[in-house]
């Protein structure tokens, strides 16, 4: 049997997209409305004003592992991408984020976070076994190249 360079070119083709698709992660739409503010430091968060973004590494960043599918309280809170925010005005109080991102398979993980009038900055990361949340109360490094996640994709 030969193989001809246009086969090759198709196999070679599905290939790519194969590989480029097999880590995509569905955009979910988000059940909260998010909260907008003119200034955003840390005089503006808190009383259950939370900013969470996503602290995803360069290496997520390359191969297309980095975007989170969050959920809190088992409603959905929509994706963030790398550089992205939300601001979701939470009450007072036990708080259960739950993140999803595929790196090959899913990579699930549940979050407990006590919310109180002193939370301000929630970071969550995609890590190569799963994700990490960590409450950081402040503004991550270079903020000002981080955006707001948009309401639509």
């Amino acid at each position: 049997m030969k193989i001809t360079i246009k086969q090759t070119i198709k196999l070679g083709l599905f290939a790519c997209t194969l590989t480029l698709s097999s880590c995509a992660l569905r955009t979910v739409p988000s059940d909260y409305a998010s909260v907008k503010l003119d200034v955003i430091d840390n005089n503006t968060l808190g009383n259950g004003k939370v900013l969470i973004y996503n602290g995803a590494g360069v290496l997520h960043k390359m191969d297309n592992t980095a975007r989170l599918n969050i959920g809190l309280d088992g409603k959905s809170l929509g994706q963030i991408r790398p550089k992205e925010y939300v601001i979701v005005d939470l009450e007072k109080g036990r708080h259960e984020f739950t993140a999803l991102h595929i790196d090959m398979v899913n990579m699930r993980s549940k979050h407990p976070v006590d919310i109180n009038e002193n939370t301000k900055v929630i970071k969550i990361e995609p890590t190569i076994t799963s994700n990490k949340l960590t409450i950081t109360n402040i503004l991550p490094e270079k903020f000002e190249q981080y955006i707001e996640r948009p309401e639509t994709r």
